[in-house]
């Protein structure tokens, strides 16, 4: 079975040695790091955004651990799932803030320790939270208040696994006819169909290196922006992103900009990927780099306190998602946990 933390050892030996692409100097994002009463600026021309570090912190009582997952919902409440450091009080896995960043609730004690992806969708009877836990290795559906309506365990039934703890989902996509797609990206790298009902269906896509296969699929999401869609896959083992059609056949590999990405967004045509090496990357609809902003990299900052963390650089990007008003929102893999805005920046 895929050793996680074995994994993430050795990504964090390797990243401190390794370099830029070349090919990226042209989109690269400098740091304007201004006064103490001036902005951080990433970006340039165009491309440049505000960057907030810490636009989003935890209540009294809850520490944040690692900031694995956001989402926000139809009236911009935005959710933030995170494992729960030491010394909280309470061991919500799940806070909730006003678009304006205010705290407003938490709960999800039993995803202490699992909280990993979490996306939303709109369904008939309202909007749902699904839940990817790798403490219990299970995807969990709920209510925007956190009530269980389903959990779904290992699809031992697939024949791709011994037993349901060999599977450990990270991110879930939604299907236009209404199933989803469960990335297994640390367990055996497998991508599974699922009913809307949370029953396995199929087997998407499987491990391997070549075109058609997968190795860690940390995250997905159906990329809206073709005459039909598609499924772009962070394909984070392999060191790319892949293009499926809705059956899972594979149509493209894009490598450009990428290094180990985690998960991706869409709005207005731009693709958003937050990418483990320290970066958030902007892709134009050809899926090349616009800009990359925030590029701290090499790091090796994680379990640093966070006074060793600079303005305007990113340790570990894990999630990040295009809030209603157009900013971004980046949540990064970091045991102290840190959410982080970035506002377009005009000036």
């Amino acid at each position: 079975m895929h050793d996680l933390r074995l994994d993430r050892r050795r990504f964090i030996a390797a990243s401190a040695a390794a370099t830029i692409a070349p090919s990226l100097a042209a989109a690269g994002s400098t740091v304007f790091p201004g006064r103490d009463d001036d902005p951080v600026i990433l970006g340039e021309g165009g491309n440049r955004w505000r960057c907030e570090h810490d636009w989003l912190t935890p209540p009294n009582g809850i520490k944040f651990g690692d900031t694995h997952g956001l989402a926000q919902d139809a009236t911009g409440r935005i959710y933030v799932a995170h494992t729960v450091g030491g010394g909280s009080t309470r061991k919500s896995g799940v806070c909730v803030y006003t678009p304006k960043g205010e705290f407003i609730g938490d709960w999800g004690a039993e995803f202490a320790g699992g909280a990993h992806g979490i996306d939303l969708r709109k369904e008939a009877d309202g909007e749902f939270l699904y839940h990817c836990d790798t403490r219990r290795r299970a995807v969990v559906k709920t209510g925007l208040d956190g009530k269980v309506v389903w959990t779904a365990g290992g699809p031992v039934e697939s024949g791709a696994y011994d037993e349901a703890g060999q599977w450990c989902p990270t991110n879930v996509a939604f299907l236009p006819d209404g199933d989803l797609l469960v990335g297994d990206g640390y367990g055996r790298s497998f991508i599974h169909r699922y009913s809307a009902d949370g029953e396995w269906k199929s087997i998407f896509a499987r491990p391997g290196k070549g075109k058609g296969e997968v190795a860690c699929p940390h995250g997905l999401w159906v990329d809206p922006r073709g005459s039909e869609p598609t499924v772009m896959v962070a394909d984070r083992s392999n060191r790319r992103l892949q293009v499926f059609d809705l059956d899972g056949r594979s149509v493209a590999l894009h490598t450009e900009g990428v290094r180990r990405p985690c998960d991706v967004d869409f709005r207005d045509g731009v693709m958003l990927v937050p990418d483990l090496e320290s970066v958030v990357t902007l892709y134009d609809e050809k899926n090349q780099p616009i800009t990359m902003l925030g590029d701290g990299h090499p790091t090796n900052l994680r379990g640093k306190p966070r006074t060793d963390f600079q303005p305007g650089r990113f340790v570990h990007p894990h999630d990040a998602i295009f809030l209603q008003d157009g900013s971004i929102l980046v949540a990064e893999w970091v045991p102290i946990g840190r959410v982080t805005r970035l506002v377009k920046f005009d000036g």
